[in-house]
């Protein structure tokens, strides 16, 4: 048995098997120092996972690097696609463990850690399998000459993914990285490693040469500040703050300027017009700020009515919400697990009492749950005004904000009254309507009678400071690779 294998018993008394070493070369080996990481439903550490710094970001770089030179660049897309195809089988067999793992690391409800999340890595993966022999240049017509594109990988490139939903993001960087012939170096979260340190061995298991995936956990500051600043590195996919999204880029910049694709914050906008199904408006608002506990970048968190129905929507919405069930994510009937930590439960409230002390006015929950676990009740805020930072800031958590507008115009205005452009929605009966206020939004996913719908063959990314590029699609692979001019005189003289 590995020395990096611990055995942690769920508070459902479930044994999982968790890895903890850091994943280079197809072998778990240890960091520079450990990070404890804890269940947030019960504020107990589950293990300590191994951290990496300088000095494990460069052994995993020199491992990919020969993994790509003598090994995966020279495989061929049908040897890449069948071990991508074995890799999801096994995540398929493992899928309740997976679903586990990520309940009681991340504190997200089980019915969706199985539902979602577990099987979602999966489904990336054989969707960008079948991509693998598929990806080809074209010929041409220059007077003179044969000229022809191709499409080459980067090399050693780099996913950094975020805590709320650590396999669904594996997925989105390990899947087009891979169909693409590049080798890939993945930072975890240090608050939610287990779930990819997990399908680090199914990776092995699944036959693909060391090197050719490689999993750290650690600080941002250290192990991903040294990712972004690694000269051998030519591209990072991040997900995760637009914050840290200007540090990654600057660090690109001032080094090799390796290509950055960034997928940031939102605060996206949820406009009901008054011709819309009022009850289903109210379930898919309530699913798109409450889900995963709120800890969602693309969540409808600024929910806009237009006045003619605005306070049937607010009763009939505050009566929804209160059926959520809060509690212990393990429980199949729970909806809204804790938050991820004590630091983010401590940001959520401080942003609480700031809308009220901006004269927004509660009309739902507000408090935290228990002493025990990072649990809050889902909130909802009205009379707000666009100037409040409730409304202009993030807040990642199961915070909702709800305004009325008049008419169309006003709907847009409020709509683009930010700083970011991830997704919207709009709930509304006619086509028509539909149609046009949808092409009029600025941002990158818009959603008609429903949110947080997403697919892996539709492109997901935002407008302005939502981030850059897209993942998702065959769009999603145009980031990983280069495309290259061969020209060839036929005839012409010099």
């Amino acid at each position: 048995m590995s020395e990096f294998l611990v055995n942690y018993t769920t508070p459902k008394n479930v044994v999982l098997k968790l890895q903890t070493g850091l994943f280079i070369n197809n072998e778990f080996v240890a960091g520079a120092n450990t990070i404890d990481t804890i269940n947030p439903a019960t504020e107990e550490v589950i293990c300590s996972v191994q951290a990496a710094e300088g000095a494990q970001v460069d052994a995993a770089v020199k491992a990919a690097e020969k993994a790509y030179e003598q090994v995966w660049r020279k495989t061929t897309a049908q040897e890449r696609q069948t071990l991508m195809l074995k890799l999801a089988d096994l995540v398929d067999r493992d899928a309740e463990e997976l679903a586990q793992i990520e309940t009681v690391d991340n504190g997200k409800a089980i019915m969706f850690a199985r539902y979602a999340d577990s099987k979602a890595i999966a489904k990336t993966l054989r969707f960008y399998a079948g991509y693998t022999d598929k990806i080809y240049g074209k010929t041409v017509d220059t007077p003179g000459a044969l000229s022809y594109t191709r499409y080459e990988p980067i090399g050693v490139v780099c996913g950094i993914i975020p805590w709320n939903f650590p396999l669904v993001m594996l997925g989105w960087k390990l899947g087009p990285a891979l169909a693409t012939g590049n080798v890939v170096i993945i930072k975890t979260s240090e608050l939610t490693p287990l779930s990819a340190l997990k399908v680090a061995s199914l990776v092995k298991e699944a036959g693909f040469p060391p090197g050719v995936v490689n999993i750290l956990t650690g600080h941002g500051h250290i192990t991903g500040e040294a990712l972004a600043r690694h000269p051998k590195i030519g591209k990072i996919a991040f997900t995760g703050s637009t914050r840290v999204g200007r540090l990654i880029m600057k660090a690109a910049a001032e080094t090799n300027f390796k290509k950055v694709t960034l997928e940031l914050g939102g605060k996206s906008p949820n406009i009901i017009f008054d011709d819309a199904d009022i009850d289903k408006a109210v379930k898919w608002a309530h699913r798109g700020i409450f889900f995963n506990q709120g800890q969602v970048c693309c969540a409808g968190s600024r929910i806009y009515v237009q006045e003619g129905i605005y306070d049937k929507f607010i009763e009939k919405f505050k009566q929804y919400t209160a059926k959520g069930v809060v509690g212990d994510p393990q429980d199949v009937k729970t909806f809204q697990g804790p938050q991820i930590s004590k630091e983010q439960l401590n940001r959520v409230m401080g942003y609480i009492e700031q809308g009220k002390r901006e004269g927004a006015t509660l009309i739902s929950g507000g408090k935290r749950i228990g002493n025990k676990g990072y649990f809050l009740e889902p909130t909802i805020f009205t009379n707000v005004t666009s100037s409040m930072k409730i409304v202009q800031e993030e807040i990642f958590g199961p915070v909702a904000v709800v305004a009325k507008f008049k008419d169309v115009d006003e709907a847009i205005k409020l709509a683009h009254d930010t700083a970011y452009g991830l997704a919207a929605a709009v709930f509304t009966e006619n086509v028509t309507r539909a149609v046009d206020f949808s092409n009029r939004l600025e941002a990158g996913t818009v959603w008609v009678n429903c949110l947080l719908e997403l697919h892996d063959n539709t492109p997901f990314g935002g407008y302005r400071q939502s981030g850059i590029g897209r993942e998702n699609g065959f769009e999603g692979l145009q980031n990983f690779l280069e495309v290259k001019t061969v020209k060839i005189n036929l005839d012409k003289p010099a």
